[in-house]
């Protein structure tokens, strides 16, 4: 009877599962929706009125659907709002005091777009350390995560924060600087690179809770490692972080939707390949033949190295470069070392398995939205949906990849070895794809020359 109970209630009525915080969470971002309509409705275009309305119930349904969201989008929004009072009140459409960002503490050392950016690389490299500490070190003897593991968690928490901190707070200093500036921070590469780390990691995240396994964040933290790594480069050595104006081409409202949806894609691709590179590890624990180890090891300096493959004008054996690649290739040597212990902390190969699977299915759901968007926002600013631009040709040819694969998976019962293996060429084919395609072919898309 009470079986049948819960599960009537289950099926029933889904709003009456709902907490108080729920309902607390939801009228919060309806009021701060209502908030923006009457205090910037005037200045919203059409596109910009509809993206807004439909972005509160999605943000409510979200966070309903995993709660931990709830939280860090209320976090993230009274640091953003602290920020804004910090730099003061703008007297018209821009004109707050950005010099307040080199006297105000907060904003300073922990608030301003810069210093939460370089807060979040600085938290990606902990938690990238404590969870390879984690794996490595002994199971407490109760069972259970060992403190490592969950220290890895909450820095790739706080990281993803700081994150999201820097990018809003990176989109009202734009407004502020002069007028037609303004933009949402997905416009070139060192804001899409920030967008890369911190989504992939929240996608990671919800893997890590919904599995109960924190093994899979030592290989998934390493990608993002490795990107934290190149932006710190383009951040140091080529100033990316100054915010610049739009090219026309850019000032469209598709960018803000069609960037995201590829960036799902893009993330939980990498998520993929790199759970790919732990069933590998898994499934050669037991080998001895060095020449059966080798691919592994070259694959996995390929993988942290592959950020900065696709530069241009860069000496190979700059200072930076060279350290880069000597910690990547030592990462990768130790893995290979280690397989045997890491195996036997690592989730079964079905567990492994459906990651990958579930990964690859979200992220060519969202590939695949983004590529029509793309489409639509080609007819608007060149006249035709499709003109076999080199980036248009790769997204194809990268969408062509993973159809195939989850062709392969439903209908032919594809797993294991082959599946492995096809997930990591299909990164490399998506990097080439991303960055590859903007260094060394012509065409109308760019995201920035390195």
């Amino acid at each position: 009877m009470n079986t049948t109970t819960m599960m009537l209630g289950k099926g029933a009525n889904p709003l009456a599962r709902r907490t108080a915080f729920d309902w607390v969470f939801a009228a919060l971002v309806l009021g701060a929706t209502a908030f923006a309509f009457h205090r910037y409705g005037g200045r919203m275009d059409f596109y910009e009125t509809w993206i807004l309305a439909g972005a509160a119930p999605s943000l409510i349904a979200i966070g309903w659907f995993w709660r931990p969201l709830q939280p860090l989008s209320l976090g993230v929004g009274v640091a953003t709002l602290l920020a804004i009072a910090l730099y003061g009140r703008a007297t018209d459409d821009f004109g707050a005091d950005l010099a307040a960002g080199e006297n105000a503490f907060l904003l300073k050392y922990f608030l301003s777009s810069q210093s939460a950016i370089l807060w979040m690389s600085l938290l990606f490299f902990m938690s990238t350390a404590f969870y390879w500490i984690g794996l490595l070190a002994r199971k407490p003897a109760g069972g259970g995560d060992n403190s490592a593991l969950k220290f890895g968690t909450w820095f790739a928490w706080a990281a993803v924060v700081m994150a999201l901190i820097g990018s809003f707070v990176r989109w009202y200093e734009s407004h502020q600087i002069a007028t037609g500036v303004g933009h949402i921070p997905v416009s070139n590469l060192y804001e899409v690179f920030v967008l890369f780390c911190w989504m992939t990691t929240l996608f990671y995240l919800y893997y890590e809770q919904h599995y109960r396994t924190r093994a899979l964040g030592a290989f998934s933290m390493l990608v993002v490692s490795a990107a934290v790594g190149f932006l710190l480069w383009y951040t140091l050595v080529r100033e990316a972080h100054a915010i610049q104006p739009l090219v026309p081409a850019l000032q469209s409202w598709w960018m803000k939707v069609h960037v995201p949806a590829n960036f799902v894609g893009y993330g939980t691709f990498a998520i993929a390949a790199m759970v790919a590179f732990a069933y590998l590890i898994k499934q050669q624990a037991t080998e001895t033949r060095w020449w059966k180890l080798a691919p592994l090891w070259v694959l996995g300096v390929v993988l942290c190295f592959e950020p900065m493959v696709f530069r241009r004008g860069v000496d190979p054996l700059s200072t930076y470069w060279a350290l880069y690649f000597g910690v990547s290739a030592l990462l990768a040597a130790g893995i290979i070392a280690l397989r045997g212990r890491i195996a036997d902390k690592l989730p079964s190969f079905e567990v492994l398995d459906d990651v990958m699977y579930k990964a690859i299915a979200i992220g060519f759901a969202f590939f695949t939205v983004a590529t029509i968007l793309g489409a639509l926002w080609a007819a608007e600013a060149w006249g035709g949906y499709w003109s076999w631009d080199p980036k248009e040709t790769w997204a194809l040819i990268v969408w062509l990849n993973y159809a195939a694969w989850l062709h392969m998976r439903l209908m032919k019962g594809l797993r294991g070895t082959v599946s492995a293996w096809w997930a990591l060429v299909g990164l490399a084919i998506t990097t080439f794809a991303f960055l590859g395609v903007n260094m060394f072919l012509s065409g109308l898309h760019s995201y920035g020359e390195l």
